[in-house]
């Protein structure tokens, strides 16, 4: 399946030989040169000095910056900044909102939708929707500059933001080409191609970067291909390393899961969010994908290692030191990307580093994040009953009576899982794990009987009984302390949405239908919202610039800042 050098030559020079088109930025015309090389201009406002490397941590970012996709390495979304608490919550306004302009409907969205958790540093927010990133003035939220790519293929349902190294802005475009970006400008650096999108993989992930190496993650299982993650070399794009989600040949270890060559070969395991990173321990935590073929799994017997699992990588070789698989043998299309939160906290007694992850399989897991061990293993979303419990690890054991059927297999958990992108977090002032949870049941159906299925092989209806909730879970054992159950179109909205911030304050940022809301964290009471017209559509994030604290949320095609008093 691998395409040739030539080939790859051919067409990307196609790519680049497209014609000349204008953008208009801040009412001045500027050239394109080919899709992406736009000649960005702007105000130049807060388009100082790049990224110090020292802003990112495991555990505090600066006050001043939101420097990475979680805002630091370790996945909590939890910020040590105060200014907005449970006294002043009510006094929060909107400081400004920027809404995109002259985008119009694309192949896979009737409007713009921001789903990438912004990053903010010196003064300047950077954030993108598939195939632009917009740099605005994080003070006042005037634009500065506007890049614009034209894609030919891939897809284009999110993007989940950029990375920055230094002076430079690094983006996944959604036909597999990884750009760098001069961040005071927007002018193209240089680009490489990282992934086929002939082959049906796409790149929407939010770049990550640990020590010298930019980590790029892949999306895309229409066609049973590989799943892989990659380190590139932030000055030249250059591959570094690249680690797959299978075994790559018959005999190495993992490969006893997979039947034979052929089924790891389209088995997916796809890398489409960023992970975490420990410094100290020198390893990142990334989740994998779910199997392929997607909901016909007679033809891939096993657990089907590395898919559906939590890995533990050498940033610096990608050589990999532990798993932990969430869904063996997934057959529910329930991808196991979702953030590996990282955290210390004191158990019986001794202080442990530990990970927890909301699993979109309905599982909670927290594990010891040195060696993989797990503490706990608990269904958070009715009981899970796709699995018949865990083994000695703390991993699900499928249920096979559970797994779709010509005639339909119902399971207790959504068909589109019991949690999906939007982030979580974590509290160290609580010692709480937050996740916006769905509820209901599912019901998955085979289609393709034969003894070798390809593609999707099945599907799942819509789910029953389906709703959503705001769950805060002891992270001891799982239990649930608290929760919120939105009450439908009314006072309490219609359903949670985006994703989640804690802060020192006592608060928890979140959508509650088409309002931005914010919550006791301790008690799960709603202190305040604010109607914004969409729902959260991102992960809320915060900093303080000239003394004062903002709340950055995007919802549909704007972004809100949200400051005490407001302007």
């Amino acid at each position: 399946m691998a395409r040739t050098m030539a080939g790859t030559m051919a067409r990307t020079m196609a790519v680049m030989a497209k014609g000349m088109k204008r953008v208009t930025l801040l009412g001045l015309a500027v050239c394109v040169l080919g899709p992406g090389m736009m000649r960005a201009q702007g105000s130049g406002a807060g388009s100082g000095a790049g990224l110090d490397a020292k802003a990112l941590t495991l555990f505090k970012q600066p006050a001043d910056s939101w420097p990475t996709y979680n805002g630091d390495y370790s996945g909590r979304r939890y910020s040590e900044l105060a200014q907005i608490n449970t006294k002043t919550v009510g006094d929060v306004k909107v400081a400004w909102k920027y809404k995109i302009e002259g985008v119009g409907s694309t192949r896979a969205m009737a409007s713009p939708i921001i789903k990438s958790t912004p990053l903010m540093v010196n003064g300047v927010v950077y954030f993108t929707i598939p195939d632009h990133v917009y740099a605005v003035d994080a003070r006042t939220g005037n634009p500065i500059w506007h890049f614009d790519w034209e894609d030919h293929g891939g897809h284009l349902l999110g993007q989940r933001g950029v990375g920055m190294y230094g002076n430079w802005i690094y983006f996944l475009t959604p036909d597999g080409w990884f750009l760098s970006l001069d961040s005071r400008t927007g002018k193209e650096h240089w680009r490489k191609k990282v992934a086929d999108e002939k082959l049906q993989y796409f790149t929407t992930m939010s770049a990550m970067i640990v020590k010298n190496h930019v980590l790029i993650g892949v999306g895309g299982d229409a066609m049973d291909v590989r799943g892989y993650l990659e380190a590139r070399d932030p000055e030249t794009g250059e591959q570094q390393w690249r680690w797959w989600s299978e075994p790559l040949k018959m005999g190495d270890p993992g490969s006893e899961t997979w039947p034979n060559q052929a089924s790891m070969d389209h088995g997916g395991g796809m890398t489409w969010l960023p992970g975490t990173y420990d410094p100290a321990l020198n390893l990142i935590y990334w989740g994998t994908g779910n199997t392929n073929p997607v909901f016909a799994g007679q033809g891939r017997k096993g657990a089907n290692l590395y898919t559906d699992a939590i890995v533990a990588l050498n940033p610096d070789t990608g050589k990999m030191a532990w798993y932990f698989q969430a869904s063996p043998h997934d057959t529910h299309d329930w991808d196991n990307v979702e953030t590996p939160v990282l955290f210390d906290a004191v158990i019986d007694g001794k202080p442990r580093k530990l990970l927890a992850q909301a699993a979109r399989c309905g599982y909670f897991f927290v594990l010891d994040r040195t060696n993989g061990k797990y503490l706990v293993s608990k269904p958070f979303a009715h009981t899970a009953n796709w699995s018949k419990g865990v083994d000695e690890r703390g991993q699900p054991i499928p249920n096979v009576g559970k797994e779709p059927h010509v005639d339909g297999s119902m399971v207790d958990v959504p068909i589109n899982g019991a949690t999906n992108w939007p982030p979580p977090s974590y509290s160290p002032q609580t010692k709480l794990f937050y996740v916006n949870a769905n509820e209901g049941y599912g019901v998955a159906y085979l289609y393709d009987t034969s003894p070798e299925p390809q593609g999707y092989g099945g599907g799942g209806s819509a789910a029953f009984d389906a709703h959503s909730a705001l769950i805060a879970l002891d992270v001891k054992d799982g239990s649930v302390r608290w929760r919120h159950d939105p009450k439908g179109e009314g006072a309490e909205g219609g359903g949670m949405s985006g994703g989640i911030l804690t802060t020192a304050g006592g608060l928890l940022f979140t959508g509650d239908s088409t309002r931005v809301a914010a919550f006791d964290a301790g008690s799960g009471a709603i202190l305040w919202s604010l109607p914004l017209g969409s729902r959260v559509s991102n992960g809320p994030s915060t900093w303080m610039l000239d003394g004062k604290q903002s709340v950055l949320v995007g919802a549909g095609d704007t972004l809100y800042s949200l400051t005490v008093g407001g302007k």
